[in-house]
């Protein structure tokens, strides 16, 4: 397990995998190297595990037993390495299939789920599920919230919520591939991009926490890995298209959220 202070941190900007049955052994790898890298937590990116459902794509039917197998594989790679995990995967619920993050501690056992709450648009036909409750993780002296992708951009009360509660880090996986077309960058932040990379620092800057985004490594992807520190600024990224772990250490004395517990609310 990571140092108390500095809490090392470790984000799986690691290559998208070609089948299912192979983003579970590439999760596994990515869980060993960042144990051996000392990290106390590694953030895989949305739907890592079985890959996330692209519209327009076909893709395997939902399957719940696979899911199983995968978590069961997973928790026995966190115990392995004494690492916790936030996985981007999928489960199925009564309402139908879901985007969620499994969050895994160092022992292996699961902590919980953070179920996506906030959907885009075009995600709404093919997950139909939803989160309505939001929660709160920790791992060692580490408090940290998860936001999945769409909510963190868009919606920055979802931040916000974790942030006013405590958490030192909120973690954003995110998914993310280049579009004909698209403009592909070379620098984090460039003018010239979307405002995605903006909005990561903002997040931090607004809520005075460390914000950490997690996107699987793509040619041409419009977004990286990136992770913010709670005065705004950039602390880390991984070069674009990249694969490997993007590995930091917080002082989480910096993340007092001062910002976000000073918001007041209006009726």
């Amino acid at each position: 397990m990571g140092s108390v202070n500095p809490f090392r941190i470790a984000l799986a900007n690691i290559a998208i995998a070609p089948s299912r049955e192979e983003s579970v052994e590439k999760a596994c790898e990515a869980i060993s190297e960042a144990g051996h890298q000392q990290a106390g937590l590694i953030c895989f990116p949305e739907c890592y595990v079985p890959g996330y459902r692209w519209p327009g794509r076909p893709y395997p039917a939902p399957d719940p037993d696979f899911l199983d197998w995968a978590t069961d594989q997973v928790c026995q790679a966190a115990k392995q390495a004494g690492i916790c995990v936030v996985l981007g995967t999928e489960r199925i619920s009564a309402q139908g299939l879901q985007i969620t993050a499994l969050v895994v501690n160092a022992d292996g056992s699961i902590a919980g789920w953070q179920d996506k709450g906030q959907l885009d648009p075009s995600e709404e036909s093919t997950y139909p599920a939803r989160a309505t409750t939001r929660h709160l993780f920790t791992a060692g002296p580490l408090t940290f919230g998860v936001v999945i992708c769409h909510e963190g951009w868009r919606y920055p009360e979802t931040v916000r919520w974790s942030a006013r509660r405590g958490a030192q880090v909120v973690f954003h996986p995110h998914a993310h591939i280049a579009e004909p077309g698209s403009y592909r960058p070379s620098v984090f932040g460039d003018p010239a991009n979307s405002f995605h990379e903006k909005a990561i620092l903002c997040r931090a800057a607004e809520n005075t926490c460390y914000f950490a985004s997690v996107n699987a490594a793509s040619p041409g992807s419009g977004t990286t890995s990136a992770i913010a520190n709670p005065d705004g600024t950039l602390l880390c990224y991984q070069p674009y298209g990249q694969p490997g772990l993007l590995l930091a250490d917080l002082d989480l004395n910096k993340a007092t959220g001062l910002l976000a517990r000073r918001c007041q609310t209006w009726d």
